[in-house]
This record gives C-alpha cells, sequence and structure tokens, in this order.
C-alpha cells in the first residue's frame, strides 16, 4: 500500500510529552497518529468525547486542553 506524509504542528513542549508517552507504549508518533487515523475511520467518529463545560467556561475548555493537555 502508498504511504502519504501527515505534517502536523504543535507545542514543543506538547511534542515532548507525546513522544516520551509514545515511547512508553512501545512505539514511535507515527505508530500513534497511525493508530488513530484507523480508528477514527472504522468508528467514524473520535473516539474520545470533545465537549465543553458550562457555557462562560466552554470558550476557555478546548484552548486549556490545548495548552495543558489537561482539562478542568
Amino acid at each position: 500500500m502508498a504511504q502519504s506524509i501527515l505534517s502536523v504542528r504543535m507545542d514543543s513542549n506538547l511534542k515532548e510529552k507525546f513522544d516520551a508517552l509514545c515511547s512508553e507504549f512501545g512505539m514511535n508518533p507515527s505508530t500513534a497518529v497511525t493508530v488513530f487515523a484507523k480508528t477514527v475511520v472504522r468508528q467514524r467518529k473520535i473516539p474520545f468525547e470533545i465537549g465543553v463545560g458550562e457555557i462562560n467556561e466552554g470558550k476557555y475548555a478546548i484552548h486549556d486542553l490545548i495548552e495543558t493537555g489537561e482539562q478542568k
């Protein structure tokens, strides 16, 4: 099967943490993203819940998740 390249931009600190976690799982980041993509295609949905908190908090929830990697 032909291979394609997917380039993703992310914060350097997040990438460092992602690389380390992938290593703990015994895979490289490319494999982890491929697993994610295959799961999305197979299930036809994002394989985890994406949501916002209260209406007043909602606009900050995604920003916080991206910045810290944690939901509040």
